[in-house]
């Protein structure tokens, strides 16, 4: 079953500060220097200058530590015993909880490196969330997972290839994995479709802060998705690069400008304006590395949102409390009900209560809260329309303890 996202094209709070506190740190996939095209090693690196701070992890090197989560179906594969694989061409940074999440080309797992360590320690969410020729088999090139971001929402987006699977992840303490469905091609798309190898496969994904994704193809064609409806639109061509430089890895900088890098070839970085897509390269006297993938916290057009909620504040939710790792399922309600996972707030009445998007309210529930993790399930009117909500939940001091969008079906 495809399952639609709630997203509201607005900012969200929270992702501002989370930038603002990670805006410098950047990561980066690369290869090594006895094997160029093994993209398994993971090092921080500063994107406006090209310079490597230091190496988090060397493949068949560095002594590691890997966990797997309860039901992540991981069964240590001989094969994958190096947690980064047979390389690595999405990964994306959860600044929340300093995690940085990736996919191992071959396989479609979802792992992610614990940031607050000193040491480096690997776990595993999940494995096998696409369906391959056999149990022992690797995975099929066009299922292989070579994007990946977290967006303005909270969620992390992995991206197949063919585009055939976007996957939704969560970040918190409950992991919920969705399997949305296939990327739509936009009808103005010009016969260039998302799901070409030619022109659109590979690459990466890059967020702004009003929740849309950005997809930077290898090709260097770049196309923007709305995950509320799954459909791709081509914005254009990146102009400027070198011909033999293949867009694999993308990261926004601090200036707004989104950073490329290439698998293929060691000439350096190239920034580009996300409004024209031209492209200059990134000057440093560095020693150019090969990147499949970069990831960081920053978000497109975050400057925009921000002078933008200066003046116009009514058309911004509230934010998402990450933290508490509330969740609301299912979502979308596809019945008369849904339930509302109280993790990580305090005993005491709170006030469930259903608005619009405009904030405008439509029902209320009073509940008890006697201990953290308890479910409270919430009735809705026999008259509610399909379409996107909002649900606050309210302590007695009439503070929001927590914001998430319903979608109801």
């Amino acid at each position: 079953m495809n399952y639609k996202i709630l997203l509201s094209t607005i900012f969200i709070a929270t992702s501002f500060i989370v930038s603002a506190q990670h805006i410098s740190r950047s990561y980066a996939i690369t290869g090594k220097e006895n094997n160029n095209f093994f993209w398994a090693d993971i090092k921080e690196v500063d994107i406006a200058t090209g310079k490597v701070i230091k190496t988090l992890f060397e493949a068949d090197k560095t002594p590691f530590k890997k966990m797997s989560l309860p039901n992540s179906g991981d069964d240590e594969k001989e094969v994958s015993a190096n947690p980064t694989g047979l390389g690595v061409a999405a990964c994306a940074l959860d600044a929340v909880h300093n995690r940085l999440y990736f996919s191992p080309m071959h396989f479609s797992d979802i792992r992610y490196l614990d940031l607050n360590r000193n040491d480096a320690s690997f776990t595993t969410i999940k494995t096998n969330i696409l369906p391959s020729p056999s149990r022992e088999s690797l995975q099929t090139e066009e299922n292989q997972i070579t994007r990946m971001v977290i967006a303005a929402d909270g969620y992390g987006y992995a991206l197949t290839n063919d585009a055939n699977h976007l996957i939704r992840f969560s970040t918190g303490k409950k992991t919920v994995i969705e399997d949305m469905g296939a990327i739509i091609d936009a009808t103005e798309n010009s016969g260039i479709s998302i799901h070409n190898k030619c022109t659109s496969w590979g690459g990466d994904m890059v967020a702004d802060a009003y929740g849309k994704i950005y997809i930077v193809a290898a090709s260097h064609n770049v196309f923007t998705i709305d995950v509320t409806t799954r459909v791709a639109t081509l914005k254009g061509t990146i102009t400027g690069l070198p011909a033999d430089f293949t867009t694999n890895g993308a990261a926004v900088d601090n200036d707004g400008n989104v950073v490329v890098s290439s698998a293929n070839v060691f000439v350096g970085l190239y920034k580009l304006n996300i409004k024209t897509l031209a492209a200059e390269k990134v000057q440093t006297s560095e020693k150019a590395f090969n990147a499949s993938d970069l990831a960081n916290g920053n978000f497109l057009l975050q400057k925009e949102a921000d002078d933008a909620r200066k003046f116009e504040p009514a058309k911004f939710a509230q934010p998402l409390t990450t933290v508490s790792d509330a969740k609301i399922f299912p979502n979308p309600a596809m019945g008369s009900e849904f339930k509302i996972l109280f993790e990580g707030q305090k005993a005491g009445n709170y006030t469930i209560l259903l608005t619009d998007l405009a904030g405008s309210p439509i029902q209320s529930k009073v509940v008890n809260l006697s201990k953290s993790g308890q479910t409270q399930t919430f009735r809705l009117a026999k008259n509610h329309a399909k379409g996107i909500y909002i649900v606050k939940v309210l302590g007695n001091d009439k503070q929001v303890a927590f914001t998430e969008k319903l979608v109801i079906e």
